[in-house]
């Protein structure tokens, strides 16, 4: 072998090393810090450990390097897949999906990917949709009118957090809820203010807290003001069966002047039925409903209703499945609400 031959094997090696991607080393020297500190960083383990100054010059030296950790050596190390489920009711509605993309968000912030599973048909148990679900996923968050379809999703083992669930009786899960009750509470105020005392509450037919926590602040909002009257009747939550129920229930001399549903949906089917009875929103009856989604401001007049932001709660349950995995104390209190006013709401006629 001539010793040309013999260079070029030997140089072989030194050009290949060159043109691989940047390691956590190259990061450190760049960033003037130790590999574990770029560990930390990266990791998003650096708060209280490292100050931000070095956390940014960090990811700035990550950016200007192109590095991208290894994360089926980081996975395997840390005993992680980096996926979570997010299970749902269905995905029907704006509501959930919105859900998802502010859960999605985050994950891939911190390396993690969001598989969305919707329980069938909103209702009983789902099956494991991964040979062991357990072995494929580090959490769940879910829907707490999903939560039926978790028994064999994941067993007692997987972290879990609940959207929409009572905080007092999800023992072993972390809970991120909306400010449902303020803004039942809000929607209350608004129509006696107008004068209305006769009200009908259209309640969405499924066994879930949120829907609980409705119809009890509703109730509890009206016991507190002399000359009121409450009726109360469920309807599944589609325009269809919505139409159908507050048909039945807005017939005779005694009917409600407001209607507080407990969905854009639902709302929507009293507009049907309002017609179908001759019935002039707001001019006879006032409808409100809740969520705020693209259907509120396409029906006419447009809806009056509580603005929930789907993205924001997404968020806030991946934060707090993150901080779970983290052994850290997920964002305490409630997500705030917001009451929008349009022309389905008007001042109360006697007849």
């Amino acid at each position: 072998m001539s010793a040309v031959h013999q260079s070029r094997r030997r140089s072989g090696p030194t050009v290949a090393r060159a043109s691989t991607r940047p390691t956590s080393r190259d990061v450190a020297q760049a960033a003037g810090v130790s590999q574990a500190a770029v560990s930390l960083v990266l990791g998003d383990k650096w708060r209280g450990r490292v100050s931000e100054a070095t956390a940014q010059r960090v990811r700035e030296a990550a950016r200007t390097l192109g590095y991208r950790p290894n994360l089926a050596a980081r996975n395997l190390r840390l005993g992680r897949t980096r996926t979570v489920l997010l299970v749902v009711p269905a995905l029907t509605t704006e509501f959930f999906a919105g859900v998802y993309t502010g859960a999605a968000r985050v994950a891939s912030r911190h390396g993690f990917g969001v598989v969305l599973y919707p329980s069938p048909e909103g209702i009983g148990p789902a099956r494991d949709p991964f040979a062991s679900a357990q072995a494929a996923l580090d959490g769940v968050i879910a829907s707490s009118m999903a939560a039926e379809a978790l028994t064999a999703i994941r067993g007692d083992q997987l972290p879990l957090v609940m959207l929409d669930s009572d905080p007092d009786g999800t023992t072993g899960a972390a809970t991120v809820n909306l400010d449902i009750a303020d803004g039942v509470r809000r929607v209350t105020d608004h129509l006696l203010a107008l004068g209305h005392r006769r009200f009908l509450h259209l309640a969405a037919d499924v066994a879930s807290w949120t829907f609980e926590v409705r119809a009890r602040e509703l109730a509890a909002r009206l016991r507190k003001v002399p000359g009121t009257s409450l009726r109360t009747t469920g309807s599944p939550i589609s325009i269809k069966g919505a139409e159908a129920a507050a048909h039945t229930a807005l017939r005779g001399p005694d009917r409600p002047t407001a209607v507080v549903c407990d969905d854009d949906q639902l709302a929507a089917g009293v507009y049907k039925a309002a017609r179908r009875l001759g019935l002039r929103i707001p001019d006879d009856l006032s409808v409100t409903g809740l969520d705020d989604l693209a259907l509120a401001t396409a029906i006419d007049p447009e809806l009056t209703t509580v603005r929930l932001d789907a993205e924001l709660f997404g968020e806030r349950g991946m934060q707090a499945l993150l901080a779970v995995l983290d052994d850290r104390a997920p964002e305490a209190g409630d997500i705030p609400v917001e009451l929008v006013v349009r022309g389905s709401t008007g001042p109360a006629r006697s007849h």
